[in-house]
């Protein structure tokens, strides 16, 4: 029985690759005075709000937006809307761009499963090719059998002696 090929035979056209790479290019652009790269010492230090501190952050939220009289003077609440704001677009847009990641790298999968099936029927080919003296094929072999090496020891290097 032979194995399923071309799992995924849909491929865009130059023109549409282009079109993404440009919508990509003008995302970055567009994005570009807000994105900050943290140091990872940065990223220790002020962390990821959790969920249960979202759900506080968005109660105070509408506290402010239906009493504002309970909210403290000493909080900026323009600041704190755009801040509240901003996290929300930015929130839906990593949901879109994650969710167009999931997909991306599911097609390549099948890309990448559809390309190694192939390389493995033309190095089938290759080797029978190869044992009937074909010209070309032996050195084709040679080259392409190093990604095939069967070792009958372990390949797992011993640890240093302590």
């Amino acid at each position: 029985m032979m194995g399923l090929t071309n799992l995924n035979s849909t491929h865009l056209s130059s023109a549409k690759i282009t079109a993404a790479q440009d919508a990509i290019a003008a995302l970055e652009t567009a994005l570009a005075e807000i994105t900050i790269n943290l140091s990872p010492e940065d990223r220790k230090k002020y962390g990821s709000i959790n969920e249960q501190n979202k759900l506080f952050v968005n109660k105070v939220y509408d506290y402010n937006q239906s009493q504002s009289n309970l909210s403290s003077p000493e909080v900026d609440w323009d600041e704190f809307n755009r801040d509240h704001s901003s996290r929300n677009n930015m929130e839906m847009m990593i949901s879109k761009l994650e969710s167009i990641i999931t997909r991306l790298n599911n097609a390549k999968t099948l890309h990448d499963y559809d390309n190694y099936q192939s390389a493995l029927v033309d190095y089938s080919y290759t080797t029978y090719k190869s044992g009937t003296s074909a010209p070309g094929f032996e050195n084709k072999y040679k080259d392409l059998k190093q990604f095939f090496v069967k070792n009958s020891t372990s390949t797992t290097p011993s640890e240093e002696k302590k």
